[in-house]
């Protein structure tokens, strides 16, 4: 009889043991793989957001993320400017100086014409270091001169790398008007694709969520040297699909 027992006891031994080590790889896993929509801080809140202009796009993607529950910091050269914006967006939106915004974002949305970077780069180059920079500004010939001539021979994630060094930089938010993005964000799947491309794993881990939390798909291209395919003239440029429609067109994996 007990030697019965034993094979069935230890069929129920090994049993339980292939489990426990089952449940042990899965919640490795979990905690190794990052989340998909990560943008959040360390205790799960919706991660601060400093922007760096204003304009149509930084009011336009700040007031997405302000809809989505995160608190944003809108900076500007005349924040008295902002206080319009401010108290449409209710309690989650600030506006101030520069280096206040800076100081209040995890996440920094950099929004201005592309001539003001090196000047940003050289007034804040402290504040600025180490900071995930969301970099939607484009070069124009007629209105931002040489810094175009260099953008269009290097490519425009390296020349911003270049003058915003120290930065965790990450181009986004550059291919379509502040109007589409306004009226698209959000909608029923597929979503609008939104590329983007980085050198920082966790940067562009940490961009592609808040590409999601303003309520668009966002697509990896790669790093800063492939921000070409979608800067001002890229194949990627002004491209209104889906994801799955932007990776065919980039012939992405």
């Amino acid at each position: 009889m007990l030697k019965q027992i034993k094979p069935e006891l230890d069929f129920v031994d090994r049993r339980r043991r292939a489990l426990l080590m089952a449940g042990s790889a899965l919640l490795l896993s979990a905690v190794l793989r990052p989340a998909e929509g990560r943008a959040q801080t360390n205790d799960g809140a919706k991660i601060p957001i400093g922007t760096i202009g204003a304009g149509h796009i930084g009011s336009t993607i700040g007031g997405l993320w302000v809809k989505d529950g995160h608190k944003v910091f809108f900076s500007d050269r005349h924040p008295e400017d902002l206080k319009d914006l401010v108290a449409s967006l209710g309690p989650l939106a600030q506006a101030g100086s520069v280096p206040q915004a800076i100081a209040f974002g995890e996440a920094i949305l950099l929004t201005v014409p592309y001539s003001a970077i090196p000047q940003i780069g050289r007034d804040y180059a402290a504040q600025l270091k180490g900071k995930i920079v969301l970099d939607t500004c484009n070069a124009v010939p007629a209105r931002d001169g040489a810094i175009a001539e260099e953008v269009e021979q290097n490519g425009i994630g390296v020349t911003s790398q270049k003058y915003l060094p120290g930065t965790r930089l990450v181009r986004a938010f550059n291919t379509m008007s502040y109007m589409y993005l306004a009226q698209q964000a959000n909608r029923p799947g597929p979503r609008l694709a939104v590329p983007i491309a980085g050198d920082d794993p966790g940067a562009v881990q940490v961009a592609a969520g808040l590409v999601r939390d303003a309520g668009f798909d966002p697509v990896v291209v790669g790093k800063l040297t492939d921000a070409k395919l979608f800067q001002r003239g890229g194949p990627g440029y002004g491209q209104r699909v889906t994801a799955a429609e932007l990776k065919q067109k980039l012939s992405l994996p």
